[in-house]
């Protein structure tokens, strides 16, 4: 299966196609929370990542700075991995809450591109298309599919 960066171990939310986990890092621990939630697309998925605030909500613009990002990030990917397996079909959309956070997404993507289209196909949009992944190329949002286990 995946074989990204160290990840943290995920746990399941208390809502459907969610899922936990605590980032360990110079700020303390702080909980994490990715959640997929349907969007008006036939089987699409939306991916909403951030940390875990006092209502048990994700707040996507929270800036932890905690020093694990490439932990956080490869734990992130570890839910696709784990939504995928369930339903393959899956289509994952995924854009950032800023404009700086959807940078850090594109680095994330192009640093483990070769490793992740293992399993995915991944798409970026730009001028208003969609077109395979590229690196170097200043994407807005992000959609994935798991690629069909021979």
């Amino acid at each position: 299966m995946q074989n990204l960066e160290e990840q943290y171990d995920i746990e399941l939310g208390d809502l459907i196609f969610t899922y936990e986990f605590t980032s360990v890092g110079k700020n303390g621990k702080i909980r994490k929370m990715v959640q997929y939630t349907e969007i008006n697309m036939r089987n699409a998925l939306n991916l909403a990542f951030g940390d875990k605030n006092e209502f048990g909500e994700i707040d996507d613009l929270a800036i932890s700075d905690n020093g694990d990002s490439q932990k956080v990030l490869a734990t992130v990917v570890s839910t696709l991995y784990a939504i995928t397996n369930e339903n393959s079909n899956f289509l994952i959309f995924a854009t950032g809450s800023t404009s700086v956070r959807n940078r850090l997404y594109r680095i994330g993507i192009a640093k483990n591109i070769e490793e992740v289209r293992k399993d995915f196909i991944i798409f970026g949009f730009l001028d208003e298309n969609w077109e395979e992944f590229e690196l170097n190329r200043p994407y807005s949002a992000f959609l994935v599919k798991r690629k069909l286990q021979s």
